[in-house]
């Protein structure tokens, strides 16, 4: 075991992904206890998979659901690795309560982010069940929010496949013009090869849905300027741009390109070859579109 006081996340991460432990502590002022980091002793492809709860009971009440998790995710990454240039895989992924991953490891209102190249993820299922809720802002939704109540398992895995996504190569370097696409895009593959068909369907036209209801408040803002709305701002503020990228992704892959998805990213990359003269959704003439 190695100790270390006052040890920024990163760094403690650094020393878990660098030796054999079996147990990193981290003390934190804020939590007033001990944050035990109890490393997993299957084998993963992802480097390290870190567990961080108040307590080893804490753990052991998510351990089957993480089990499944990571079994799920070695398969994902397999196919990315095969087929979408993942190369550079993350360092590892913390395990969390969602009140641990948005008050000590960040400020994110969202359970789920990756940093410094580690992810960062609640395994809790209620916890994301009703913060997909709290997304509708109180809106008179009865479907969708029953299809939140009930939120399965393999919907929280895309999560987790999101943020994997995002270190594929073939998303450029510069995150800034194009986030839409990299958001969209991490959004649509793991949906699209985790989820069964019915899933996939339906949280499509449940996303269709909430953009339906959310326009009449979010009306006029493009997706060029993804991003700008701060995290400060409410969750169905921040969502509205994820569910409009994920459908214009699937637009994109299954209407325009034939559900060709490495022609769809052959396209992204002619864009940025040629200069990127245009916004990228006016390249792809989605500034016409409406989904």
């Amino acid at each position: 075991m190695y100790y270390e006081q006052d040890t920024p996340n990163e760094i403690v991460v650094g020393f878990a992904n660098k030796g054999q432990f079996q147990l990193v502590v981290l003390g934190n002022r804020r939590l007033n206890s001990l944050q035990e980091m109890v490393m997993g002793s299957v084998s993963h492809k992802v480097s390290k998979h870190i567990y961080a709860f108040e307590d080893i009971e804490e753990y052991k009440k998510y351990q089957d659901i993480i089990q499944f998790f990571s079994e799920r995710l070695n398969d994902y990454q397999t196919v990315l690795e095969e087929e979408y240039d993942l190369v550079d895989k993350p360092e590892g992924v913390i395990w969390t309560l969602a009140e641990i991953a948005t008050s000590i490891f960040s400020d994110l209102p969202i359970p789920a982010f990756t940093n410094k190249d580690t992810i960062y993820i609640t395994p809790d299922v209620k916890a994301w069940r009703k913060l997909f809720i709290q997304q509708m802002d109180g809106k008179d939704l009865p479907l969708i929010q029953r299809f939140y109540e009930q939120l399965s398992e393999n919907h929280i895995l895309t999560i987790l496949g999101h943020e994997l996504t995002h270190h594929s190569d073939l998303f450029l370097d510069e995150f800034e013009d194009d986030i839409w696409f990299e958001e969209g895009m991490c959004e649509y593959l793991p949906r699209k090869l985790l989820l069964t068909k019915n899933e996939f369907e339906t949280i499509s036209a449940i996303e269709k849905e909430l953009v339906d209801v959310f326009t009449e408040v979010y009306c006029g803002r493009s997706l060029d300027d993804f991003g700008n709305n701060s995290y400060t701002a409410s969750l169905s503020s921040i969502m509205f741009d994820y569910w409009r990228s994920f459908l214009y992704i699937k637009y994109l892959v299954e209407d325009r390109y034939e559900h060709d998805i490495k022609a769809v990213f052959e396209e992204y990359h002619r864009w940025d070859r040629e200069g990127g003269m245009l916004s990228l959704m006016e390249y792809f003439g989605l500034d016409k579109v409406s989904i």
